[in-house]
């Protein structure tokens, strides 16, 4: 009798670890940092980045004087978090919201970069009773219709299948040489740089693919209509100056954000698309002046 009771006992136990761990985000892991009952503040990184990106800014946000709370997400496949199966970034919306409601944080601020910021809209537009303040660090509700304002979802579809399948075509010493051209053009100094890279040497390829066809293939721009939360976007240009004009990719990020209610765009003068290395505290003065 003792026997079967302790052996019942244990099964209640087993059973309670495993609901336990199945109720774990699988689309993310979170860093918690600072003890302050403020309004929590969740930060998202971009394509392929580890949650480390935000250091400074969690240092800035919740630091030992600070009332808030930062929890810091990596997302699955990125910088070397374990991959999962099927759409990354639906889940990871669903998941979040969940994770929003299971450790009560009422309505936090949300702070995305890159994809995380497109993440951060979806997740205001589909889950405004847990979205609170947004903060977008150079993201746009249609990142596939920055050339042709008027493109189709038809087209949208047919650019992102296109760039898929050049991705994945691409050898080994291909991809790195794309990939580093790339990054070089996203932070200004060496150290960053390689940084970066880094993080997405660890990344798993088909997550990142798929989540930038994702990327590609969707467009926000009426949806934004429905977001509830008072939202400031920053942005850059210096990068694509050879492109267009500040003047153009200013009138880019107003036109693709002008059905956003009350939306604030403010553009950074020197800063490449990773703001938060580039011109750090010009980021972090409007993150606090707006928060606050």
């Amino acid at each position: 009798m003792k026997r079967t009771i302790q052996q019942l006992l244990l099964s209640a136990v087993l059973l309670m670890s495993s609901a336990a761990n199945a109720a774990e985000p699988a689309a993310f892991t979170v860093q918690v940092t600072g003890q302050g009952q403020g309004q929590p503040v969740i930060l998202i990184p971009g394509l392929a980045s580890s949650g480390e990106v935000w250091q400074g800014t969690v240092a800035r946000l919740c630091g030992p004087q600070s009332a808030r709370q930062c929890h810091v997400l990596t997302l699955a496949g990125f910088a070397g978090a374990a991959p999962i199966e099927g759409d990354l970034l639906a889940q990871a919306e669903q998941q979040l919201a969940d994770y929003i409601n299971d450790k009560r944080l009422g309505q936090p601020a949300i702070i995305g970069h890159s994809l995380g910021g497109f993440l951060a809209l979806k997740l205001a537009i589909g889950h405004p009773a847990q979205t609170g303040k947004l903060v977008i660090v150079d993201s746009l509700p249609a990142l596939g219709a920055t050339q042709v304002p008027n493109i189709t979802p038809e087209q949208l579809l047919a650019m992102s299948a296109q760039m898929q399948v050049a991705m994945r075509a691409q050898d080994a010493a291909t991809a790195s040489a794309s990939q580093h051209r790339t990054i070089a053009g996203m932070a200004t100094a060496p150290a960053d740089v390689e940084r970066i890279i880094g993080w997405g040497q660890r990344s798993d390829k088909n997550t990142v693919i798929n989540a930038m066809g994702t990327l590609i293939a969707s467009d926000l721009r009426q949806e934004v209509a429905k977001v509830q939360s008072p939202t400031l976007v920053l942005g850059t240009w210096i990068a694509y100056k050879e492109y267009a004009p500040r003047a153009a990719i200013e009138a880019t990020f107003g036109q693709q954000y002008r059905l956003l209610p009350g939306v604030r765009i403010e553009m950074a003068d020197t800063a490449r698309h990773f703001i938060m290395y580039d011109q750090p505290d010009w980021m972090y003065a409007r993150i606090e002046q707006f928060l606050n």
